[in-house]
């Protein structure tokens, strides 16, 4: 995992919901790649040129491992290793800070956790894949 703070060119650039193979993702997805999910093959797989989240989202994976990597009979510090060999690229939250409170009005409190990806989602017109459940 690469952390990029210096990134709108390289969304713009990047993501313009043409289908290619440039996407974002959510911490659900991060988690069931290093946790045995099929979720590692799509972000690997050929098509893929390059996977985005929000900083936000490496925040979140880092509450959920401990939980998940003791349900799953894993180490944290292994789960999180993992984690930092995905090949996504984390965005610092000023590339999208001018969409947040447009998340936030949108989505209100249903789901706080999401409003960093959402908001780099609304900000580059990237696709956004997210998995519910684990």
């Amino acid at each position: 995992m690469r952390l990029a703070a210096d990134a709108k060119g390289l969304l713009r650039n990047n993501c313009a919901g043409d289908g290619t193979g440039y996407f974002l993702t959510d911490a659900n997805v991060l988690l069931s790649a290093v946790l045995g999910g099929r979720a590692r093959a799509v972000l690997e797989h050929s098509n893929v040129e390059e996977v985005f989240t929000a900083e936000a989202t490496l925040a979140e994976v880092q509450e959920y491992a401990p939980a998940l990597a003791k349900n799953k009979r894993r180490s944290t510090d292994l789960v999180l290793l993992a984690v930092a060999t995905l090949p996504v690229t984390a965005l610092d939250s000023s590339v999208y800070a001018r969409s947040v409170a447009e998340v936030r009005r949108r989505i209100g409190r249903r789901d706080p956790d999401d409003i960093d990806i959402l908001a780099l989602a609304l900000h580059s017109a990237c696709p956004l894949v997210k998995r519910q459940r684990l």
